[in-house]
């Protein structure tokens, strides 16, 4: 299967459903892009015929634990196989976190930190 260029376009829609949509996106543990292709794929592909890309399917969702990462090369190891990683609004990376994979596009995940209980 041959990888899709990716392309960027404006997309106005109201306040109210911006806040719907953000708020599924957290509930999914997903980014606002990722949850947003997912719906638009979903609505135009056929049934059972899925165009996401497999690491797209499996990973969001997924725990993200510290251990897996290689901080001296940049990448996270999930699956067996080592991706380049982004924390989410770019926050540093914490050792003492576990995090989830909210959005993958091509072999990089963006990543959101999992707050200890009691922490904001």
């Amino acid at each position: 299967m041959e990888k899709d260029d990716m392309t960027t376009f404006l997309f106005r829609l109201p306040t109210s459903l911006k806040e719907k949509l953000s708020k599924k996106a957290k509930q999914e543990n997903k980014s606002v892009n990722a949850t947003l292709q997912t719906i638009v794929n979903e609505s135009l592909s056929l049934k059972g015929n899925s165009s996401e890309p497999l690491e797209q399917r499996l990973f969001l969702g997924k725990l993200v634990k510290p251990e897996q990462f290689d901080e001296i090369d940049g990448l996270v190891k999930v699956e067996g196989i080592y991706y380049r990683y982004l924390i989410e609004s770019n926050q540093p990376f914490e050792l003492n976190l576990n995090y989830i994979i909210i959005e993958v596009l091509g072999n990089i995940l963006t990543l959101r930190p999992l707050k200890q209980e009691g922490e904001k």
